[in-house]
């Protein structure tokens, strides 16, 4: 009699995903249902928490209360957030943060999240992946993302960047404009503020990348597991202007706080200083810093780019990846 020999093919071992999301214009939530949309479809049980601080913060932003959330944000002093809908006994495979930045540093809820009990709780022992959409300047945020994560006792695997669409300089036109009045289009000649619609759109990459290497158990490898999708690519010119604004916003921060509380008037006065030097620096400062740099790039260049390479970890900008992720 023939015998036939079934073959059984090895289960694939469904993981559980804790998704942090907090995002003011509803463009981080759009990147983040993207990514995770692939995880969900391959039978990976996701769920997504969106922090809700207990005083909402305005959208769009009224100029006076933009200038007065400065302090904290670098401080990462956050004002609390309303209590999170995750089962006390629920059991994660994988964390992933999304995150918008702010003042060059993380936005005050993530911030919020990160240092509570709670969110110690969740972080500790696990993987953990970061998502950041942003204008362009998000290495000094994500060095303090860094660094909160290790004090929870998180484990950093990958990061993923999503930046403006816009030229460097032009943002700091388009940007400000949709913060303080809720318009992104096209004004002036300059594009529209934001990630391009393509980019959000492509983000499902990750997602497919990441479900592939949770069904071989690569989060518990120690390594990157989204390498080779042009996950983070650094300007290095831009990182060596923003950590020169991140020293000078240490400094300021101080001394705006050692005028009062968030919220109290006196210390406005001391906010219209720091509002007249901000403008002063975006102005002045950074397009001669990017100026100088730019007529020393000969003698940089070794320089830049180790620091291109240095920064970009741990998921990189290379892109040997893309076409097999590729929607």
């Amino acid at each position: 009699m023939l015998q036939l020999r079934v073959t059984q093919l090895p289960e694939l071992s469904l993981k559980n995903v804790l998704v942090i999301n907090y995002s003011q214009t509803g463009q981080l939530a759009d990147i983040t249902a993207e990514v995770i949309a692939p995880l969900r479809s391959a039978g990976h049980n996701v769920h997504l928490e969106t922090l809700v601080p207990e005083t909402p913060f305005p959208w769009p932003w009224p100029i006076v209360d933009f200038v007065d959330a400065f302090p904290e944000c670098v401080q990462l002093d956050a004002p609390p957030i309303k209590p999170l809908s995750i089962p006390p006994d629920s059991q994660f495979d994988l964390v992933i943060l999304t995150y918008q930045v702010w003042y060059l540093a993380p936005a005050l809820p993530m911030t919020a999240f990160l240092t509570s009990p709670e969110g110690k709780r969740l972080i500790n022992g696990k993987p953990v992946i970061t998502l950041v959409a942003c204008r362009n300047m998000w290495l000094s945020a994500q060095k303090t993302m860094q660094k909160l994560i290790a004090e929870a006792g998180g484990q950093l695997r990958d990061h993923l960047v999503f930046t403006d669409q816009g030229h460097a300089l032009a943002t700091f036109i388009t940007t400000p404009r949709w913060v303080l009045t809720g318009r992104r289009n096209s004004w002036l000649g300059l594009p529209p503020a934001g990630v391009a619609p393509e980019e959000i759109r492509q983000a499902s990459r990750f997602g497919r990348a990441l479900s592939d290497a949770l069904n071989q158990d690569g989060e518990k490898s120690g390594a990157a597991m989204l390498t080779g999708l042009r996950a983070a690519t650094v300007n290095p010119r831009l990182a060596l202007s923003e950590r020169a604004a991140h020293r000078a916003f240490k400094v300021w921060s101080k001394l705006i706080r050692a005028f009062g509380r968030r919220g109290q008037w006196r210390r406005r006065p001391i906010l219209l200083v720091f509002a007249l030097y901000l403008i002063t620096l975006v102005l002045t400062v950074v397009p001669l810093s990017l100026l100088i740099q730019w007529l020393l790039s000969p003698l940089l260049t070794p320089r830049l780019e180790r620091l291109k390479a240095e920064l970009e970890q741990p998921s990189g900008s290379q892109e040997y990846n893309l076409n097999k992720y590729a929607q």
